[in-house]
């Protein structure tokens, strides 16, 4: 006979959002699925490919609650500072540019954030999915889902079935659960590339990341720990998320190490001396999307199944674990009470919790997008004085540190 499991929530989807969410429930006690299309990806490889998350302030309390955080092997590397820059390639920046200090959120406040690697944050994840009591993991597994008022139903093609009373889409930017539900989305395309990487480099970066805005696309050097390489440990590492247009990024993301390495200082500065680089390349075409609504019948939509955005102010996944923390507690709550933590009501109230603050942030970061991604003078002036002006303007300038911080 079929083997039938029965569980408060299924989460389809074992990535960071989703199997984060997985784990922080479970460890509440609360029983919970992960459903997962592929095999979980071990990425245990001691190799060094240079891919790593951005992890806010305001994010590190999911990933401590399901656990993960303090299961990382690698050791997070803190943001203490930001400096934010506006330039031309192959020309100093402004001279008026912005410091953050993460102090300046207030005497007591921590980093900005952490850079975590990617392949610390999966095996982490991994060892909890699979030593996490009232936690169960299908993976491999292609589920067919039927929701109904009563419950949701996942069966496996062996015929395994999963019932939930909840079902959360965290399946990625073309989630079947979201089409399948008819919500509706809007979706653009930047026309750019994003190029992925990590660089040594031969001063040390003081825990300070760089936010360098180039006509072409934004600039971004994020403070890394050292890194053990084929080569040995690196001792001052950075990664880099590097913005181009579609087939210039082509171009570049193919260009010889020596090449890529002086392009890299192009638009760097030299306040990090010589750099080389590390790991591999990756590249990746940018786009922005929307749901209309993040709720259907038993079911909830999160992270990327939900929204994504400019990795301009390197947000996306810190929305996805914030989705996450909104609807953690409110399953929590409901669970506790006695209720159906996939109530008509209860997933109102994640859509209120979400919607609003989601949409904002894909504003601002497209905004940002548009106002630093040109050259033209009027617009180059306005955007230089605005960024003098915050600099001047101390409770303006805690505002967007909150926010840069993920507790705003």
């Amino acid at each position: 006979m079929p083997r039938r499991t029965e569980v408060a929530v299924a989460v389809v989807g074992g990535g960071p959002v989703g199997g984060a969410l997985a784990c922080r429930l479970a460890a509440s006690g609360i029983a919970t699925a992960v459903i997962d299309r592929a095999a979980l990806p071990p990425m245990e490889h001691p190799d060094f490919d240079g891919r790593a998350y951005a992890i806010a302030a305001g994010s590190r309390p999911l990933l401590e609650a399901a656990g993960i955080w303090e299961t990382l092997p690698y050791a997070p590397c803190p943001i203490l500072g930001i400096r934010v820059t506006d330039g031309r390639l192959g020309h100093p920046p402004s001279p008026l540019s912005l410091r953050f200090n993460h102090r300046e959120a207030g005497e007591s406040a921590g980093p900005f954030g952490w850079m975590v690697e990617a392949r610390s944050l999966r095996m982490a994840l991994n060892a909890r999915l699979g030593a996490t009591p009232s936690l169960s993991v299908f993976a491999p597994a292609i589920v067919r889902v039927t929701r109904n008022e009563k419950e949701a139903r996942l069966v496996a093609a062996d015929g395994e079935e999963i019932l939930a009373k909840l079902v959360v889409a965290a399946e990625g930017r073309t989630s079947p659960l979201a089409r399948a539900a008819d919500i509706p989305f809007t979706r653009f395309s930047y026309h750019q590339q994003a190029i992925v990487t990590a660089i040594a480099h031969a001063r040390p970066h003081h825990h300070i990341a760089l936010e360098h805005f180039l006509p072409a696309g934004p600039f971004a050097q994020l403070p890394m720990s050292p890194a053990i390489t084929e080569e040995g440990t690196a001792e001052h590492v950075s990664a880099i998320v590097w913005t181009e247009p579609g087939r210039l990024g082509e171009v570049l993301y193919r260009l010889d190490e020596r090449r890529f390495a002086a392009e890299i200082e192009r638009r760097l500065g030299p306040h990090l001396g010589a750099v080389r680089p590390l790991g591999k390349r990756f590249h990746y075409p940018l786009g922005a999307h929307f749901a209309h609504r993040v709720t259907g019948v038993r079911l909830a939509l999160a992270g990327d199944s939900a929204h994504g955005v400019h990795p301009i102010a390197g947000q996306g996944l810190n929305l996805g674990f914030r989705d996450a923390l909104a609807l953690s507690g409110l399953i929590e709550e409901a669970v506790a009470a006695g209720e159906d933590p996939g109530s008509p009501a209860l997933l109102r109230r994640y859509q209120n919790a979400v919607r609003a603050r989601n949409l904002l942030m894909l504003a601002a970061t497209d905004g940002l997008e548009r106002l630093f991604g040109n050259d033209l003078p009027p617009l180059r002036l306005v955007r230089d004085l605005g960024i003098a002006g915050v600099s001047r303007i101390p409770p303006l300038k805690r505002f967007f540190i909150r926010q840069a911080m993920g507790i705003g």
